[in-house]
């Protein structure tokens, strides 16, 4: 049986190293094929026709808004309703489970329905925002909402028992326990699974292009209610083009994007770290 523990554990490493390798040859590639370009003229200049001149501000400043009001909605809401699930809801009613059930199969839609769904409802249907900040913020929100209220259930769950019978036990009410001992202690696993959440939203392009983001814009979204783009929209425009300096330009927005992808996933690992508790 020894042998079969060993074959095990080295599947496990080959698919490990086939994970790292193709991580560090996808960055390597993009950093060697877009340095020419890694300069201020990629932050400082908005998209041009002449690719020396070509920037992308305005798809920086865009993605910046997008993910601010992603992280506004999605944060409160998902823990919201992690906490009702978790903690108030009679799991021998029919409706708790029926909503449980439709939480993990959303999780699993395809980003392209959600696009879909946003532009028939956000976007041209009953809110009538078009092409907006808002409306691309609030389509990414329900795309990202089933991963942040799983976490969340799965972190609030994590706290022992003892904590809150302990809590009850000294008089206090449901929802002091929940305030004041369950959610301090849940605080790793929220914080890990919303950023990481909001990681997977910000390299979103499929949503954004369903609902008709522009691809050339010249200037930075003032409000919720701007016209916009984001850097994938603009990564997508630019690959498109024929010439060879566009692509080199796509290159250097995806070593941007990774490098966002790579700052919130560090302030995951450092808040769960901070905050970690051993019990």
């Amino acid at each position: 049986m020894r042998w079969r523990e060993r074959a095990f554990a080295a599947l496990l490493f080959v698919s490990l190293a086939i994970g790292i390798v193709s991580l560090a040859t996808l960055l390597v590639t993009m950093i060697v094929r877009g340095a020419p370009r890694l300069d201020l003229r990629l932050i400082e200049n908005f998209p041009s026709s002449t690719p020396s001149l070509a920037g992308a501000q305005s798809a920086i400043f865009g993605t910046i808004w997008i993910i601010s009001i992603v992280a506004l909605t999605v944060v409160p809401v998902g823990i919201g309703a992690a906490i009702y699930l978790e903690e108030y809801a009679d799991r021998s009613r029919w409706w708790n489970r029926l909503i449980e059930l439709n939480i993990q199969n959303l999780a699993a839609v395809p980003s392209i329905v959600y696009g879909i769904l946003g532009l028939a409802f956000f976007a041209r249907g009953p809110l009538g925002l078009g092409p907006t900040v808002l409306a691309a913020a609030l389509t990414l929100s329900l795309l990202v909402l089933p991963i942040v209220t799983i976490a969340g259930r799965e972190a609030i769950r994590a706290v022992p028992d003892s904590i809150r019978q302990a809590s009850l036990a000294l008089g206090a009410t449901k929802w002091q326990t929940v305030r004041r001992q369950v959610l301090p202690a849940a605080v790793p696993g929220i914080a890990t699974g919303s950023i990481l959440a909001l990681s997977r939203a910000i390299g979103e392009a499929a949503p954004l292009t369903m609902l008709g983001a522009l691809t050339f814009v010249q200037f930075n979204p003032d409000g919720p209610l701007s016209a916009f783009t984001a850097l994938p929209i603009q990564i997508f425009a630019w690959i498109s083009r024929p010439q060879e300096e566009f692509r080199t330009l796509a290159a250097a927005a995806i070593v941007v994007l990774l490098a966002l992808l790579l700052l919130m996933n560090a302030a995951a690992i450092w808040i769960r770290d901070r905050s970690r508790q051993r019990w």
